[in-house]
């Protein structure tokens, strides 16, 4: 038949594209659930090659047999330890040693000075995250619970490392049973149908599914490095903007299902008119995830590919499978309320945003200088932002075993036991880098490693070990590891021990670790953010063929972000009593609601231009907020909503990602989308769209819009 294939031949079509994602889905499916086992959570094996604690970890691997982490196991009792609690140390020691994975044989126990704890170092010989978790697990079941007054804890990076995975083992199952939930809610208040909710959430399915195929395969085969934080961000991301690209197609397929009798030229048409906006905006946020490949970070970098790969899963399924459901469906895919073919207007469909924008048409002015007034005024609260490296004891969201440890340690013992700075040096200047590093405040003790083994007291006389020309040497803190004092001391350790003339002296250690991933954080944020920007700039341009609005938009999106790390930055503070948050977090936070917030802009404005094409600028304002307006905020609500699913998962540094990202969504689309935009745009006129043909044109409906804002 003209213009389009036979009813039948369409079902056809449509049937054998349903059937090959399902062989597909069938396929890739079981993926989803492999994530965790390609996953690496091990924060050194993420620093940049030129970071001083990644050259001081590859001169350490001249000072030992095998590289170890150690667990830290700590007794405690308030009243003294007591002889038989000594015994049951020495007991578990004995048996800390035959665990396999453990460097054995064990220093020996190390008694606090006022006689209340007993820490035993328990170096585990394995670099993998999860075989450190299996051993931990050992250990504390060899250690058992607390009874009689004595409690015992494993902690020390081991210990920790094992906290996290457990943490990020809750991503397979639960984040994404909350995720699906929060988006079948969702969907089936938006569509009041029994029925149309299952083809976007099947096609979020398929999108995860593919993304996870592609994501597991690459991690294994070490193209990309796959972390716990990744795997979460991925499965929300995935579900959140899926549910966004399907709810764009569908709100346009049942426009056009009221202007053509047939469903498959009402999809063609839907098609032709969502897809380039769908597409735009995806390629938006593929290329600005892309961006963290500038990171000297390979956790960002790692995460940039992850959720690239996971928005281009989503693109080719929504715009392909999910159409071909949607046609199988016909017009019963939305019963009870199925489009009638009526050539109806659509905005009379959409009466509250048709007097949403009659409101902006009276107001515009007013409108978008109170809201840029207000959210200037949310920004603010940027001042209270405190952006730092978070501590073990400020990580969790509850009280973990290495967290209740580490407390324990710094009541009892110097802070920095167990973790202490290294510093490799040349042998000719080793005393005398020792006696400097002895000289920094916050340094407590310094001792060289001898050919002894790991942990315990030094043996009197005992000379350092020297490999090729070094010597290695490690600083006790006085304060936590993981505290601010404690990056303090190693900066002024490193400026101490680099000035002592021919030492070539290195530093790392785990605090070190911290110190150089916070100014790796500080260098991503200052070269990605303006990056972004541009590639944000310059596909907006392209859209809209146009410099003004490009930048009219940027400027809002910004002005948006601004204002909601300002109100999460007192949500933080003042209503979740967080202590701060982890350096990383302003350039996530950046990039997802920029890039994703950027969306609605696309969707809004791609719309505002067609329907200024044929209607004149202003009426084409009002007639795409009119038309979009529900859509966009169904959208924005989805994406929201998914993201603080991040809020089932212990850990503060996802949780605050997830309500940042759904504070600013909401935000972005209550308030930019709907009113600063439009307004703004309305009150510029045809101007907006410099230095295109389309700024120069003056037709009815910016004759008409402007008779309504001079009779204001």
């Amino acid at each position: 038949m003209a213009g389009g294939p036979h009813r039948w031949t369409a079902t056809l079509i449509a049937a054998a594209v349903v059937l090959g994602w399902l062989v597909i889905g069938a396929i890739a499916g079981p993926y989803s659930g492999k994530l965790g086992d390609v996953a690496t959570n091990d924060n050194a094996a993420f620093l940049p090659a030129n970071a001083e604690a990644t050259r001081a970890q590859d001169l350490s691997a001249g000072f030992v047999t095998r590289q170890t982490t150690p667990a830290l196991v700590v007794y405690q009792r308030a009243a003294g330890i007591t002889p038989a609690d000594q015994q049951r140390v020495r007991a578990d020691v004995d048996r800390f040693a035959q665990v396999p994975g453990v460097v054995a044989p064990l220093p020996p126990p190390i008694v606090s000075q006022d006689g209340q704890a007993v820490q035993v170092i328990v170096p585990i010989a394995s670099a993998e995250g999860e075989r450190i978790r299996q051993v931990v697990d050992q250990l504390r079941g060899i250690a058992g619970a607390d009874r009689d007054g004595l409690s015992v804890d494993v902690a020390g990076p081991a210990g920790l490392l094992a906290d996290l995975i457990e943490v990020f083992t809750a991503i397979d199952g639960p984040l994404l049973l909350v995720t699906l939930v929060v988006v079948l809610v969702i969907l089936l208040i938006v569509y009041r149908s029994p029925v149309l909710w299952i083809c976007p959430l099947l096609a979020a399915g398929m999108s995860y599914a593919l993304a996870s195929l592609f994501v597991y395969h690459l991690a294994r085969s070490d193209v990309i490095k796959l972390n716990g934080q990744a795997q979460g961000i991925l499965t929300v991301l995935v579900f959140g903007a899926g549910t966004d690209y399907a709810l764009l197609l569908i709100a346009r397929y049942r426009e056009e299902l009221h202007r053509h009798e047939r469903p498959w030229h009402a999809m063609r048409t839907a098609w032709k008119g969502a897809g380039p906006a769908i597409i735009a905006s995806g390629a938006t946020v593929i290329l600005s995830l892309l961006c963290l490949l500038l990171s000297s970070l390979n956790s960002n970098r790692a995460l940039g590919p992850v959720a690239a790969v996971g928005i281009a899963a989503t693109l080719l399924v929504m715009l392909t499978f999910l159409p071909a459901l949607l046609l199988l469906g016909g017009r019963w895919a939305f019963w009870p309320r199925r489009p009638r073919h009526d050539h109806a207007d659509a905005r009379t469909e959409h009466r509250v945003w048709g007097r949403i924008a009659g409101f902006v048409a009276r107001r515009a002015r007013p409108v978008w200088l109170v809201t840029a007034v207000v959210l200037a005024a949310l920004a603010g609260g940027v001042t209270q932002l405190d952006a730092n490296t978070l501590g073990q004891s400020s990580l969790f969201t509850h009280r973990t075993d290495s967290v209740a440890g580490q407390e324990v340690i710094d009541r009892h013992f110097p802070a920095g036991t167990g973790s202490p700075a290294t510093i490799f040096t040349t042998e000719a200047t080793a005393r005398q880098v020792a006696q400097v590093a002895q000289g920094v405040p916050g340094v407590s003790a310094v001792r060289p490693v001898t050919g002894q083994g790991p942990g315990g007291p030094p043996e009197p006389n005992a000379l350092p070990k020297v490999v090729d020309g070094r010597v290695q040497l490690e600083a006790t803190l006085a304060d936590p590891p993981d505290s601010h004092a404690a990056e303090r001391t190693v900066r002024d350790l490193r400026e101490a021990v680099h000035k002592v003339p021919g030492a070539c002296a290195v530093v790392g250690g785990f605090t070190a670790v911290n110190v150089d991933t916070a100014d790796a954080a500080v260098r991503d944020r200052n070269v990605i953010i303006p990056v972004v920007l541009l590639v944000i700039a310059v596909i907006l341009a392209l859209l809209l063929r146009a410099l003004l609005a490009p930048l009219l938009l940027i400027a809002t999106v910004v002005l948006s972000f601004l204002a909601t790390l300002g109100l999460c930055a007192l949500i933080f503070k003042y209503g979740l009593n967080f202590p701060g948050v982890d350096q990383s977090f302003p350039l996530f936070a950046f990039v997802f609601l920029v890039a994703l917030g950027i969306d609605y802009n696309i969707f809004l404005m791609s719309r505002v231009r067609e329907e200024s094409v044929r209607r004149g600028t202003r009426a084409g304002v009002l007639a795409g907020l009119a038309v979009t307006g529900g859509v966009i905020t169904s959208a924005g609500i989805v994406l929201a909503a998914t993201f603080s699913a991040l809020a089932v998962l212990p850990l503060v540094v996802l949780v605050e990602l997830g309500v940042a990202v759904a504070i600013g969504v909401l935000l972005d689309t209550i308030v930019v989308r709907s009113l600063l935009v439009p307004a703004l745009a309305y009150d510029i006129g045809p101007k907006v769209w410099w230095p295109s043909r389309l700024s120069r044109a003056n037709r009815d409906g910016d004759r008409a819009g402007a008779e309504v804002t001079h009779a204001r």
